[in-house]
């Protein structure tokens, strides 16, 4: 199997915001984890080319979809990043609920690559939800898919990584959810 039949060249991603659900029949789906505390809900599938998280209160749904491409509406997109060097983006909600999120994509000389790579495995391990695809041939590093959620006062924070070996990239991102 060839390594970008797992996951396509970071060019092909984009950032999106969305103010509405999206159907899973959209993406390839390869690990699913739902949050439920008082208050919200979180729902985080990691797909083969990223992740999608949806968050829902009795005010708000939001979908933060890092993903390829797609024929998706525009209908409700607060946001669209292409996967390119760092972003920072925000979004004010109704109910004073703030959407505030950024990311890097950054490409690394191939021994510090590994040895992030590394670490995100072993954090994986501890916490969060971590998909570890199938290398190409056994030889081959893995690529990864790792979010972790952290529930605070008023607010819910998670971040994501996901690693593309074959470019030796990684892309991160932050998001805070916030009622002010």
């Amino acid at each position: 199997m060839n390594a970008l039949l797992v996951r396509p060249r970071v060019a092909e991603l984009v950032f999106q915001l969305y103010g509405r659900p999206l159907h899973p029949e959209l993406f390839d789906i390869l690990a699913v984890r739902k949050f439920e505390r008082e208050g919200y809900e979180l729902r985080i599938w990691i797909t083969r080319t990223g992740h999608v998280i949806t968050f829902e209160n009795e005010d708000v749904l939001l979908t933060e979809v890092a993903d390829i491409k797609q024929a998706i509406s525009e209908q409700h997109r607060f946001l669209n990043y292409r996967m390119r060097g760092e972003h920072v983006g925000k979004f004010q909600c109704c109910n004073n609920i703030v959407y505030q999120t950024s990311f890097q994509v950054e490409t690394l000389p191939e021994e510090i690559f590994l040895h992030v790579h590394d670490e995100i495995l072993a954090d994986g391990a501890k916490a969060g939800i971590l998909h570890n695809f199938q290398p190409n041939h056994r030889l081959a590093i893995a690529p990864l898919g790792y979010v972790v959620v952290e529930p605070r006062q008023s607010c819910l924070h998670f971040a994501t990584f996901h690693t593309f070996p074959e470019e030796n990239t990684i892309i991160k991102s932050q998001t805070l959810i916030e009622k002010q």
